[in-house]
């Protein structure tokens, strides 16, 4: 190679060295503050994600009932949730779930959220049909009117419409379970009335025997025992006044209780006036004979085998004092003495 030559590849190799020892130390020097870029945008980036698509919304419907209907789509799932603000985006929601492989496989239902969860858990909640509804306990109690059992129910159940509840369950009045029950939170009206209907009529079967022995139609058994419910806590005494109740009817008298005005007036015993007891009212047990024409509460099955079950005796008046002692007697005199001496 000749010396000229020789000398030109050396100062281009020379040149070039140089120039890539020039670049790598702005390179270097450099370094830093492009990281510090990249993490900035980086940073950006995820916090503006997390702010407007994968946080929760400010209003996310906890404790509400979100419905997700059947054979919706995943552009339909994504709408209803976006509108009941459960995610942020409609969008970020169906990439996740397309990229989740679930796109197809979303579950229809309700679902009950009891805290804000993110994008990715409502996600995966639709798509393995994680609903969140445990049933709770709620508790109808003995004597309860349809008006009581409305009232407990009523923003309980966001699905209980009392109204709705109210035109179908008076004409049943007493024959509803008083019970421990428990429904799902997506229970409506119709899911409580056949809930307590059905298990009357479970308890009734297993009284049936007794009731076709006594010889009295359910209906009149029925309206008695929730009079009973009404006036005495324990089965003796109940089982003393039915007694004293049906031979009332016998022989034509009144059956003269106060706990009908309970239904009607919402008066008891001692709140009751002279004016109150001539009331013109079906209800009322001291100016009509026999049976009100319907039950006035829900009755127990005590109260039930009590009124099928009555002790004969020879009293034919009760009352009970203001310590709920009831007291008994064969005439009238005595009922006075009892009222003087108690009242």
């Amino acid at each position: 190679m000749p010396p000229e030559v020789e000398h030109d590849l050396k100062s281009f190799f020379f040149k070039t060295d140089r120039l890539q020892e020039m670049l790598s130390a702005r390179w270097r020097e450099h370094t830093n503050r492009r990281t510090i870029i990249i993490l900035l945008v980086a940073g950006a980036i995820t916090i503006t994600s997390y702010l407007f698509i994968i946080r929760p919304p400010g209003n996310f419907p906890l404790n509400k009932l979100v419905t997700v209907p059947v054979g919706a789509t995943l552009s339909e799932t994504a709408l209803i949730l976006k509108d009941n603000y459960v995610i942020r985006s409609r969008i970020a929601f169906r990439i996740i779930v397309a990229l989740s492989g679930n796109e197809h496989s979303l579950h229809a239902g309700d679902y009950l959220f009891k805290e804000p969860v993110s994008i990715f858990s409502i996600a995966r909640v639709i798509a393995i049909g994680a609903y969140g509804l445990e049933p709770f306990r709620i508790r109808v109690p003995e004597g309860a009117t349809t008006k009581d059992i409305a009232r407990i129910f009523d923003g309980r159940l966001e699905r209980f419409n009392t109204e709705r509840f109210l035109s179908q369950a008076v004409p049943l009045e007493g024959y509803f379970f008083p019970d421990t029950y428990f429904f799902l939170p997506n229970a409506s009206d119709e899911t409580v009335i056949l809930a307590l209907r059905q298990n009357f009529d479970t308890h009734i079967t297993t009284l049936d025997e007794q009731i076709q022995k006594f010889g009295k139609p359910l209906k009149d058994v029925v309206i008695m025992a929730s009079i009973l419910e009404r006036e005495a806590p324990q089965g003796a005494d109940r089982r003393i006044i039915a007694g004293i109740l049906w031979k009332r009817i016998a022989i034509g008298m009144p059956l003269q209780v106060d706990v009908t005005f309970l239904y009607t007036l919402g008066k008891g015993t001692f709140q009751l006036t002279t004016k109150d007891l001539t009331t013109d009212s079906p209800y009322n047990t001291y100016t009509n004979k026999g049976l009100p024409p319907g039950p006035i509460g829900s009755p127990s099955e005590d109260a039930l085998e009590a009124a099928v079950n009555p002790t004969k005796t020879k009293y034919l008046y009760f009352l009970a004092d203001r310590s709920g002692v009831t007291h008994y007697s064969a005439t009238y005199q005595q009922q006075i003495a009892n009222k003087n001496q108690y009242f």
